[in-house]
């Protein structure tokens, strides 16, 4: 048994959906865990979490406090604060946190989630959670029947196709010149979905709320709701001196970790779990998705301490 106070079995960077299911789980297999947590979880400026099965419409920092409080029969431990450098020894991963002090770890569960990084469009960010949204599934129902508008992207088209279900309004914003293939356009205007060739340089509205679009030329177009496309960013800052490297993502969305299908990367020790290695999980994906990648984590103890115990095992036999 490590004596060392500041030696968890698992240290979880990452205190949202994904890093706290995968605290219960190594927790309720009786295994020591800290969680290393910022206390910026990408969804705060959201109103409400969605299609998370008993808990629709939960504030996301109401869901998270809930999390942690579930977690405290399991012994697991909270370092509110931000890691900020890491070294891998024989045995086990040395954590410097910002304010100096260390932990050290048998295992890593990476689970700190992807970052938004919005379109330049001078005014955005204010409303970003609010009535600006990308995913009909997290946000759709709350605009329903509203005048929508659709900022052009490589995926507005898709975006604009399946908002179409929620609300009859829908205007694609393009900008201009933009070539819409003959298929896609076929489809926009099968559903009814106006196109306006305008580029949107800023918005403006009151109360965190959006209320107009504003053109180059100084016009503006009011609307209830804008639908855009960030780009997924995953940050590892301190990670990649251990080898652990962001890579494109396929679908261009931006950027992830790449793992095998159980979390697991290359490094060995290290697991990603949640956005980081799925950048489209919703909440609930992602809590499902810690869920997993911490009972993996837990089988690969296991077969450690049994490969351990084994060698002990047969020192201990006499010899004949």
């Amino acid at each position: 048994m490590n004596t060392n106070k500041n030696f968890y079995d698992v240290a979880i960077i990452g205190g949202g959906s994904a890093g706290l299911a995968a605290a219960q789980a190594l927790g309720r297999s009786r295994r020591s865990v800290v969680v290393i947590d910022a206390g910026q979880p990408r969804n705060a400026v959201a109103k409400g979490v969605h299609n998370f099965l008993t808990r629709d419409g939960v504030p996301p920092l109401e869901l998270l406090r809930l999390g942690r409080e579930e977690l405290a029969p399991y012994g697991t431990e909270f370092r509110f604060t931000r890691a900020t450098s890491y070294s891998r020894g024989v045995e086990n991963f040395e954590i410097t946190l910002e304010e100096g002090a260390a932990v050290t770890a048998g295992r890593i569960i990476l689970a700190a989630g992807v970052r938004d990084t919005l379109p330049e469009i001078d005014g955005l960010e204010a409303f970003w959670g609010k009535n600006v949204l990308h995913c009909p599934y997290c946000h759709g129902w709350e605009v329903q029947d509203q005048n929508i508008a659709v900022l052009d992207s490589e995926f507005a088209i898709h975006q604009a196709l399946m908002f179409r279900q929620l609300s009859e309004s829908i205007t694609l914003y393009t900008a201009p010149g933009r070539e819409i293939e003959a298929s896609e356009l076929e489809k926009l205007n099968a559903r009814g979905i106006k196109i306006v060739e305008r580029e949107i340089v800023a918005v403006r509205g009151s109360d965190n709320h959006l209320t107009h679009l504003v053109f180059a030329d100084g016009t503006e177009d009011q609307v209830d709701a804008l639908v855009i496309m960030p780009r997924f960013s995953a940050e590892i800052p301190g990670l990649t001196e251990l080898g652990l490297q962001a890579t494109a993502h396929p679908s261009g969305i931006g950027t992830y970790v790449s793992t095998d299908e159980f979390g697991k990367t290359e490094v060995p020790g290290l697991w990603v779990a949640g956005s980081l290695r799925d950048p489209m999980a919703q909440v609930i994906l992602a809590a499902g998705d810690g869920l997993r990648v911490g009972a993996m984590v837990n089988a690969d103890i296991i077969e450690s301490d049994i490969q351990r115990d084994i060698t002990a095992h047969r020192a201990a036999l006499p010899v004949s």
